[in-house]
C-alpha cells in the first residue's frame, strides 16, 4: 500500500511511526503515565501525600531491598497510601544510589563535624560486592551516612508532603468540578 502513497504522505507516515521510538518522547510518556496513575489513586489527597512523603523518606536511606517494605510499614503507621509509598521509594534507584548516598554522607559529615577520614574512595571503585563493602566499613562511616540520610529524608519528605498535597488537592478539586457539570 505504501507504493501507492504519495512521497509526502509516506514521509509523514514514517515520522509518525518513528515518533514513539524517540527516547525523550518515551520518557515523557512514561512520566505522564505514572503521574496520571498517581493522581488517580483512590483515597483522599492527604492519604496519598502521606504515602508519598514516607516513601521519599524511606528512599533516602541506604536500605537497598528493604526500602519498599519500610515505606509500606511507615505508611501503615501514618495512615498513608501504601501504593504511593512504595512508588515514592524509587527516588533512589540504580542511577541515583551513589550520588544520593555520597550527598547524604557529606551532609552527615558536615553536621557531625567529622573530617574525611571515614570514607575511602576505593569503596565505590572496588570489585567487591555491596555486602562485602558494607561489612568492611567502620561504624563511624555508617553513623555519618545514616545521619545525613535522616536529614535528607526529613527535608525531602516534608517538601514532598506539602507539594504533593497541594497538587493532588487541586487535581481532585478540578476533577470534582468537571463531574458536577
Amino acid at each position: 500500500m505504501s507504493a501507492f502513497m504519495p512521497e509526502n504522505m509516506r514521509s509523514r507516515s514514517l515520522k509518525a511511526k518513528n515518533k514513539g521510538n524517540n527516547l525523550i518522547n518515551r520518557l515523557t510518556r512514561s512520566c505522564r503515565y505514572w503521574w496520571i496513575r498517581l493522581v488517580r489513586l483512590q483515597g483522599h489527597p492527604i492519604e496519598i501525600a502521606r504515602g508519598l512523603a514516607v516513601g521519599v523518606f524511606s528512599g533516602a536511606f541506604p536500605w537497598m531491598g528493604l526500602q519498599i517494605i519500610i515505606a509500606i510499614f511507615l505508611a501503615f503507621c501514618v495512615r498513608g497510601n501504601k501504593i504511593a509509598a512504595a512508588a515514592a521509594t524509587w527516588v533512589s534507584n540504580p542511577f541515583t544510589y551513589i550520588p544520593l548516598f555520597l550527598f547524604n554522607y557529606k551532609l552527615g559529615e558536615l553536621f557531625l563535624g567529622q573530617g574525611n577520614q571515614a570514607i575511602d574512595s576505593r569503596i565505590f571503585a572496588s570489585n567487591q560486592s555491596w555486602a562485602e563493602n558494607w561489612a568492611s566499613l567502620s561504624g563511624e562511616f555508617l553513623l555519618t551516612l545514616f545521619f545525613g540520610s535522616l536529614i535528607t529524608g526529613l527535608l525531602a519528605s516534608i517538601i514532598t508532603y506539602f507539594v504533593s498535597y497541594r497538587l493532588l488537592s487541586q487535581w481532585h478539586h478540578r476533577r470534582q468540578t468537571r463531574r458536577k457539570r
